[in-house]
């Protein structure tokens, strides 16, 4: 018997399978979609068995030494997807097969997890002897239980425990622990309103692959996933429910539990690796029928799957950043092609190409036009606060009318949603002297001041030092910080708003491990009137006694130099602004900005998305960006900064070359020129026929990789530019 193996190694070069003996006492364990332990030059790799055959055109081959695992990790969906991925990102296959697998299921020998176990004891039928009174506690508790874990056994001694398993009364065994644990209180399903109903009937009855459900804040979307996900179970097929940063939805994620106790296994980057591990192995074992996770949740092992829910589909985060850069949409819907399964997507701000689809009919459109729920409906009242107009009466970054709503619905006994994407304390240090302005010295990027650690931190690579006030250009006392963020913002609103009690939100007070949780529990149990964040407090946040959301600065990403900037602002406000009023209270919303006068707010303050979707899309046509172009982004870098450029000459004179139909922008400095002492360069194409497109890109691929001082990255259909 021989296999064929993909090895652990990412070089593009190594990039294909290797042929290996199968010595005769591993042959019953051979699988496809294994992992096995193989040697490779003077070392042991792992890697992925792919095939099984009879002989190899290799001479002298070499034997498998181990195989790692009892269940089969990459099934035959799996291993079709994984070809996919690699022929639509051009990345290695063995890239495209570590992305969907948690850390403890790659073929890597030194990220091993291993299983938990801990003592579990059973009661054997007839219990004859006269047990001591210690004895007979332990007996009693096994009423209506079969069996007992030793952790619930801790005010007994392991003498006790030892004498009953001796005489044959309590049977002792190893089991393995899942190392996360459940609310296991099945609660009543809600009653659908009648549009909830229509839309459910809608998804179920359409031939189209593909459902956008798009519904108003607050509209009940999560109630029409969790009735779709009961009547595909009750036809015995499963379910994923992908959602953005899953550790920013605990209310939903309790929502699931909730309804699906026991039938529930979660995948994020919030879990240890071990609770990664052993939630993975639930689901390879078909202990669990909905897998609910972030975007590498798309890969999840479930057989007979019928359903894939994503949910907030507008957001940035289901693109992956780094290699294989996919989109778990686009993923999702080849995996429900492979099996004749349906996809949702679900947002109050589709994206724009998502909701051309859905016009066009090659999606199924289904519409929630009404807030759900027994407080009348209503969305809230959005006002624009004109700041070219209030700054001179401002406090601080505080317009008055805003401060008056705050002080007003905290004297109510309600609470406050206040929004500012941008953390830190402020986001420019410079110099009143000489105007340096503080960068970070290996990226072409400001830093970040952070007044509670008293540090100056670049977003990008993680430099840290600590803030002085002496200039390091001009060597006076006069650097100033200027610029805001959420750390100054909780400064002000203390300084002007007595009565406030905040709790921020964002990544510095969330990086710990269940910090979101806590943060969620603690606003919704009333322990502070204002929470404050960045675009964390937009997303999935139910709180019924929140009746007033302010936004800071509403202008914030409607600033950025990206073609998708508008579609973001609105959608963050529009978001945002969906947080408030979700009770039986009437909600209120502020935008303070400098561009009262531009279509994005404009819109988001009439909550109006068809409105924006026909501005935005005039404009798109007219630059030539999605949904009317595809974009390919090649960004070529570097260490060495003239290389950068004559590469990516090099590559624009190819792509002039060969792609005749397509519009070539660049080369020219990406929009952060210098990260982690690396140029860049960037290459935009915008197409909408070009046949040989994947095939000179990758020609370009291949030929980079074998040049160790210069990188090319390819995206398509990036999120960003």
């Amino acid at each position: 018997m021989i296999v064929g193996v993909l090895v652990e190694i990412t070089s593009k070069s190594l990039d294909r399978i290797f042929d290996y003996k199968v010595p005769s006492n591993l042959k019953d364990k051979i699988k496809i979609g294994l992992r096995v332990e193989v040697p490779f030059g003077s070392r042991t790799i792992v890697g992925f068995i792919l095939e099984i055959k009879n002989k190899s055109d290799v001479n002298n081959l070499k034997e498998i030494k181990a195989v790692l695992d009892e269940e089969v990790i990459l099934t035959d969906e799996l291993l079709e997807l994984g070809k996919y991925l690699h022929k639509e990102t051009l990345a290695s296959l063995i890239s495209c097969y570590q992305v969907m697998l948690p850390k403890g299921y790659k073929a890597s020998i030194k990220n091993k997890v291993n299983p938990k176990y801990h003592k579990v004891y059973y009661l054997n039928t007839n219990v004859n002897k006269t047990l001591t009174t210690k004895q007979q506690e332990v007996i009693d508790l096994f009423k209506g239980k079969e069996k007992i874990v030793r952790e619930e056994l801790k005010e007994f001694s392991p003498a006790i425990l030892n004498t009953l398993v001796k005489n044959n009364i309590l049977t002792v065994k190893e089991e393995e622990l899942y190392r996360l644990a459940y609310d296991q209180v099945t609660k009543k399903e809600k009653v659908l309103t009648e549009e909830q109903k229509k839309a459910v009937t809608n998804i179920l009855a359409t031939d189209k692959t593909v459902s956008l459900l798009y519904g108003v804040t607050g509209s009940g979307k999560t109630e029409v996933y969790i009735d779709l996900i009961s009547k595909y179970l009750a036809k015995g097929l499963k379910s994923i429910v992908l959602v953005p940063e899953i550790s920013l939805t605990p209310q939903l994620i309790k929502r699931f539990e909730e309804r699906f106790a026991g039938r529930l296994a979660l995948l994020h980057s919030a879990l240890s690796d071990g609770e990664k591990y052993d939630e993975y192995r639930r689901i390879v074992r078909g202990e669990v029928d909905i897998v609910i996770g972030a975007r590498s949740a798309v890969f999840a092992p479930l057989t007979n799957l019928g359903l894939i829910i994503i949910d907030e589909c507008h957001s940035d985060s289901y693109k992956q950043d780094n290699n294989p850069k996919y989109n778990a949409k686009e993923v999702a819907i080849k995996r429900a092609e492979l099996t004749k399964a349906k996809v949702v997507l679900g947002s109050a701000t589709p994206m724009l190409e998502e909701y051309a689809r859905g016009l066009k009919k090659v999606y199924n459109l289904v519409a929630l036009t009404k807030r759900a729920g027994s407080h009348n409906s209503t969305l809230p009242t959005v006002e624009l606060i004109d700041m070219n107009k209030e700054i001179k009466r401002s406090k601080g970054h505080f317009s008055l009318p805003l401060i008056e709503e705050i002080k007003k619905t905290i004297a109510k006994g309600e609470q406050v949603i206040l929004l500012l994407n941008r953390r830190g304390y402020s986001s420019i240090v410079t110099c009143s002297n000489c105007g340096e302005t503080i960068k970070c010295p290996n990226c072409d990027i400001t830093l970040t001041y952070h007044k509670a650690s008293n540090i100056l931190r670049c977003h990008y690579c993680g430099y840290a030092t600590k803030y002085q006030v002496t200039c390091p250009k001009c060597h006076q006392d006069s650097l100033k910080d200027l610029g805001v963020g959420t750390e100054k913002i909780e400064e002000e609103i203390y300084q002007y708003i007595k009565e406030a009690t905040v709790i921020r939100m964002d990544v510095d007070t969330t990086s710990r491990k269940g910090a979101h949780q806590k943060i969620i529990s603690s606003f919704a149990q009333g322990n502070a009137n204002i929470l404050l964040g960045t675009q964390m407090v937009a997303k999935g946040l139910d709180f019924p006694n929140v009746t007033l959301v302010g936004v800071i600065n509403a202008d914030t990403s409607l600033m950025l130099p990206d073609f998708r900037s508008s579609e973001k602002t609105f959608a963050l406000l529009n978001q945002v602004a969906g947080r408030a009023g979700r009770g039986e209270k009437k909600g209120r919303v502020i935008f303070q900005t400098f561009n009262s006068d531009n279509y994005a707010i404009k819109f988001a303050k009439e909550n109006n998305y068809l409105a924006f979707y026909q501005e935005e899309m005039k404009i798109r046509k007219l630059m030539k960006y999605p949904p009317y172009y595809y974009i390919v982004s090649l960004n070529i870098s570097s260490k060495d900064k003239n290389m950068a450029l004559i590469e990516a000459k090099k590559c624009e004179k190819v792509c002039l070359k060969y792609l005749d139909k397509t519009i070539i922008l660049g080369p020219s400095p990406a929009a952060i020129f210098k990260k982690q002492n690396v140029y860049y360069y960037q290459l935009i194409l915008k197409y909408q026929h070009q046949d040989n497109l994947h095939e000179i890109m990758e020609k370009l691929v291949n030929y980079y990789a074998s040049i160790t001082k210069v990188n090319l990255d390819l995206d398509f259909n990036p999120i960003h530019l």
